[in-house]
């Protein structure tokens, strides 16, 4: 009740729920507030429209191909840009010395690493949408219809009510695949 009724910021959620920053806690919550299996469902509709998202996104022209071009290529080269004004972020650090890349995969919430260890960029935004769902979370303004896609489309949760943008995102990958 708390939760919802208040909104703490992330550092009270810490201190008071430590459990709730556990990749299982993070899973069973979800899975209560939801009934859906979380990273199950997320990978299983991933790995469906993966080939179709990175089709249409190379296909795109105009401004929105111009500014998505650079973040296909550093999806291609294994790279991560650090996004310091989001208050919600999957954070990625690499070592160049180390044989295992990335060397660090953790989530960021409100300026504080949440959880780390996350292993990959696709389990750390998995647990993200745990997280944002088991604590009560607004998505951030300027990733809304990005965590739109995700909950609606990769979760399969209300479904019913889709954005125009997220719909029309959904109409095409449903052609494709």
């Amino acid at each position: 009740m708390e939760v919802v009724t208040q909104s703490p910021v992330i550092n009270v959620f810490k201190d008071r729920w430590p459990a709730l920053f556990s990749e299982s806690q993070i899973k069973e919550e979800f899975h209560r507030i939801t009934t859906i299996s979380l990273e199950e469902t997320f990978m299983r509709k991933l790995d469906v429209y993966t080939p179709c998202l990175l089709q249409l996104m190379r296909g795109k022209g105009g401004v929105a191909g111009s500014r998505m071009c650079p973040l296909l290529d550093t999806i291609n080269q294994g790279e991560h840009e650090d996004h310091t004004d989001q208050t919600m972020k999957v954070l990625v650090v690499h070592n160049p010395l180390a044989e295992k890349d990335p060397a660090e995969v953790s989530v960021v919430i409100e300026g504080n690493r949440v959880l780390n260890g996350c292993g990959n960029r696709t389990k750390a935004c998995v647990l993200l949408m745990g997280l944002i769902y088991g604590l009560n979370l607004e998505y951030p303004k300027m990733l809304k219809n990005t965590f739109a896609v995700f909950q609606k489309t990769f979760l399969e949760f209300d479904g019913a009510k889709l954005p125009r943008k997220v719909n029309s995102l959904k109409g095409k990958l449903m052609k494709c695949t």
